[in-house]
């Protein structure tokens, strides 16, 4: 299995993780940050996933 990338908040720095995904947010673990539904947003700012990049 590919490893999946993490994405950081540019805003407030906080880590998607797709091994555990967002379960706040509705998005299940192992859910690439790329497959994440256009409106998804940051669960602590809610900055839009275009204020992420790749981390780690």
């Amino acid at each position: 299995m590919k490893k999946l990338k993490k994405y950081r908040c540019k805003v407030c720095k906080w880590v998607y993780d797709p091994e555990f995904g967002d379960i706040k947010g509705g998005i299940p673990a192992n859910t690439a940050f790329e497959d994440l539904p256009a409106n998804w947003v940051c669960p602590v700012c809610k900055a839009e996933k275009n204020q992420f990049e790749p981390f780690g």
